[in-house]
């Protein structure tokens, strides 16, 4: 299962940033190639192991847009984006973001209060953007019925949920050993 998104992982290049080892990959970058076979096994994969009994999908601006654009169009499910820029509308929520190599302000618009949503992204790795946003969607007062990371890398899933009462999946899990992204496991051997 996810054998394009698997192979694609394996032949990604490993750059530092900083002491964080930082894979470049079409899902979590854009670059070099994203490969519409690629997002296809995603929307598959969230549709069919994420729970969809939702009002709005959520993904997290930039590279959680083509892999909630894919699932929409899937599921028919519209999606909202949390933005790097404040718009300055009725209801938006600021949250402060912090990751194992950026900090920044993101903000939420478009949901209301009683919203069920899945909370797509494009990879879990420190938990500093989910925490975030997690934490900011339940001050709003959406249901969060599912949260959904396409790539899990390192500890930063159970960061994740020791820190919020959610569960986060995954599709496929990675870690990056002797400057190569090393494939774990995947959704399809350690979930229903």
């Amino acid at each position: 299962m996810f054998e394009n998104l698997k192979k694609s992982l394996i032949e990604s290049p490993v750059v530092k940033k900083g002491d964080y080892d930082y894979f470049v990959h079409p899902v979590t970058d854009g670059v070099p190639l994203v490969r519409p076979e690629i997002l296809e096994e995603v929307a598959d994969g969230i549709a069919e192991f994420g729970n969809m009994k939702v009002d709005k999908i959520v993904c997290v601006e930039a590279m959680g847009i083509h892999i909630a654009t894919a699932l929409s169009l899937k599921t028919g499910t519209p999606f909202v984006v949390v933005r790097k820029r404040s718009y300055g509308l009725d209801g938006e929520v600021a949250v402060h973001q912090v990751t194992g190599y950026s900090e920044a302000e993101l903000y939420i618009n478009g949901l209301s209060k009683g919203d069920k949503i899945i909370l797509v992204d494009d990879v879990v790795s420190t938990g500093g953007t989910m925490i975030s946003v997690i934490q900011a969607l339940e001050t709003i007062g959406v249901e969060i019925v599912d949260v959904v990371a396409v790539i899990e890398k390192g500890r930063g899933k159970y960061i994740v949920e020791d820190a919020t009462n959610c569960t986060v999946k995954s599709l496929v899990k990675v870690n990056v050993r002797n400057g190569k992204v090393v494939i774990e496991g995947s959704v399809d051997e350690d979930q229903p």
